[in-house]
């Protein structure tokens, strides 16, 4: 019997001893923590790990200064940490492809830590894309014995499968769906029948909304239920590894860790102050639970939790800042951002037994939901045209036994601009 920790007791379960162990990890953007001190580093590991996620994948970009300087922080909390493991990620997109012999000279200066995740004895390697330096791994490979497992997503299945002897696995980046369809595991699928029985890393996240003008971004994709349904599709497909995009990019509003306002991008404070998505991480030791033991009934919730997340402006509030939903940059077809963000709060309660859920948008009325089922229900209460502070409750046994208040749903927006961001609380 194995004890897992979430702040108190959370959660009891069995554990199997897998042929092949699975792993969590997060992207965490380096650039962002450019002026983190070593604590705040260690810090954000260690919260990391209380939601155990088991390291992070470092995205690196070869014209930024404070790379080898946060590298060297960064690899040096984690040995602090202990048991919380980094791979490095090349980003070939910002700031440009990487040279070669400096990607080498990279992986072997940390292939060393104790720190370093090693994936089939070598250690593991990742990319943000670098599709036009696909030649460039057999060499990197044998220059430093690594485990590459790049995002190419942009070449699609097919064109990978012809090149697919250059790297040991495959990273997708295609976490987000396209309309309002919810995102589905067809393209994981073809992927892994693309790596023709190599390693699959699958990608999770919570949100993506960005307006960022200075690089031609300015879409969100949807959302509402991605976190849930993308963790329960995890759960199904069973990849053998798993990562979240992301811990700390807040101009595209998927981080999942504290935000630190030195890291914001320039332009990106309207929508990411204000709007943390920290308790996000509450659910994640019962979703990473379940994907590991690949069995929800070994798993024993023992703490009532609300997670609940939604925008803090209606869709009429304002100006829709030029945002389109879907990107066109990317061939997909612009629509109205109004018709994938829709007024609705979201809800996520993990309950101990079967349980009442209320929710309250100001003085409105009270909405009542039934969570059937012990672990994990999920609900959506649409604003109805509601402002004000959120109230929530989950009551068993005519008892209250959690309770959580959110902040306001307002029509007032900061520059006069909808903010697409969501805004994510819990008990």
């Amino acid at each position: 019997m194995i004890l897992l920790f979430l702040l108190s007791y959370v959660f009891v379960f069995n554990v199997a001893v897998a042929a092949m162990p699975k792993y969590v990890f997060a992207h965490y953007i380096v650039g962002n923590a450019a002026k983190l001190t070593p604590d705040q580093l260690q810090s954000d590991m260690e919260l990391a790990k209380q939601a155990f996620i088991d390291g992070f994948a470092l995205n690196i970009a070869q014209q930024d200064p404070s790379t080898d300087a946060v590298l060297q922080n960064a690899y040096a909390a984690a040995e602090r940490v202990g048991n919380f493991s980094l791979f490095l990620s090349f980003d070939y997109l910002s700031g440009g492809p990487w040279p070669v012999d400096r990607v080498i000279d990279t992986i072997n200066r940390y292939k060393t830590s104790p720190a370093q995740l090693y994936y089939e004895r070598k250690p593991l390697v990742s990319t943000f894309e670098g599709v036009g330096n696909v030649d460039d791994w057999p060499r990197i490979r044998e220059g430093t014995g690594c485990f590459a497992m790049p995002d190419w997503t942009s070449l699609g299945p097919e064109r990978f499968a012809n090149v697919r002897d250059n790297v040991d696995g495959f990273f997708s980046w295609d976490a987000w769906p396209v309309g309002k369809a919810n995102k589905s595991i067809h393209n994981d699928q073809e992927w892994v029948n693309a790596t023709a029985g190599k390693p699959y890393m699958m990608p999770v996240s919570p949100w993506f909304y960005t307006n960022l003008p200075q690089w031609n971004k300015n879409w969100l994709w949807e959302g509402a239920h991605l976190w849930t349904h993308r963790w329960e599709e995890v759960y199904h497909f069973q990849p053998d590894i798993v990562q979240i995009i992301s811990w700390n990019d807040y101009g595209e509003s998927h981080y999942i860790g504290p935000i630190y306002p030195d890291g914001i991008p320039q332009g990106a404070e309207r929508y990411v102050q204000g709007n943390p998505h920290d308790p996000w991480r509450k659910l994640l030791p019962y979703y990473i639970a379940s994907y590991k033991t690949a069995s929800k009934a070994r798993i024993r919730v023992t703490r009532d939790t609300l997670v609940f997340w939604y925008r803090l402006n209606p869709n009429d509030s304002g100006s829709n800042g030029e945002t389109t939903g879907n990107c066109p940059q990317q061939g997909q077809p612009a629509m109205d951002p109004r018709l994938l963000a829709e007024d609705k709060i979201y809800i996520a309660a993990l309950v101990k037994e079967p349980s009442i859920v209320l929710a309250q948008i100001g003085a409105g009325p009270v909405t009542e939901l039934f969570a059937s089922r012990s672990g994990m229900n999920t609900f959506e209460v649409p604003f109805g045209g509601q402002t004000g502070n959120t109230t929530f409750a989950i009551l068993r046994d005519d008892r209250e036994v959690a309770y959580a208040t959110g902040p306001a749903i307002t029509k007032q927006c900061v520059d006069g601009k909808v903010n697409w961001n969501a805004v994510v609380g819990s008990n």
